[in-house]
């Protein structure tokens, strides 16, 4: 009996023991005692948290129409496409005025473990609103960036004079995808691509 009771011990141990093991540390917060210094400007949102952007192009006083880039999966603001790929001549021509930000939890912005697609919608709104963009702004994402987007034009569609979806990370097989669409778009592809990248939308308000 008392060789089971100690067994059962070692046992509930062991579990604690790979419990705490597998647990990541504690988050280091930008600003917070013992994390990462900011070097980023940042807005501070209705929640009470941050949001780091970067400008691009001209500046919002003079710009015809402002821009708001949403990374993909591994990036941040400083990778900005539409901004870094583009001539300073040809941005200057164009008239853009181009703010990219860290998604929450990306590098300088905190997290947000209440996100949900609205949240990232209204985060979007604000910064516009903060930044005084205007009552109507340009939005474009990139890869997985594609999916605030489409929280973009659900819930502040009133909001955008236009969309773009980059790249996004898309699949052919979903059910409320336009059967002609996806055939039209899947057959476009390179060799290797598999029908799941590679679809560029464009919306406009």
């Amino acid at each position: 009996m008392m060789f089971r009771s100690l067994a059962f011990l070692l046992l509930v141990g062991l579990v604690a023991w790979a419990y705490q093991a597998t647990q990541p540390p504690p988050p280091k917060i930008c600003g917070s005692p013992g994390g990462p210094p900011i070097t980023a400007p940042r807005i501070k949102l209705r929640d009470g948290r941050y949001l780091a952007y970067k400008e691009h192009g001209l500046s919002k006083q003079v710009a015809k129409h402002n821009i708001i880039f949403v990374h993909g999966f591994g990036s941040s603001r400083h990778d900005a496409l539409i901004a870094t790929q583009l001539s300073p001549e040809l941005v200057e021509d164009l008239g853009v005025h181009i703010v990219s930000f860290d998604r929450p939890g990306y590098g300088e912005s905190d997290p947000d473990p209440k996100r949900t697609a609205k949240s990232l919608a209204l985060d979007i709104e604000e910064l516009a609103d903060q930044l005084g963009l205007g009552s109507k702004f340009y939005v474009v994402g990139y890869s997985m960036g594609g999916q605030v987007i489409w929280s973009c034009l659900h819930y502040i569609p009133h909001r955008l004079a236009g969309a773009t979806l980059h790249a996004p990370v898309i699949n052919y097989w979903w059910p409320g995808f336009p059967a002609n669409l996806s055939t039209d778009a899947y057959y476009k592809q390179p060799p290797g691509i598999n029908g799941h990248f590679e679809l560029l939308t464009i919306y406009h308000g």
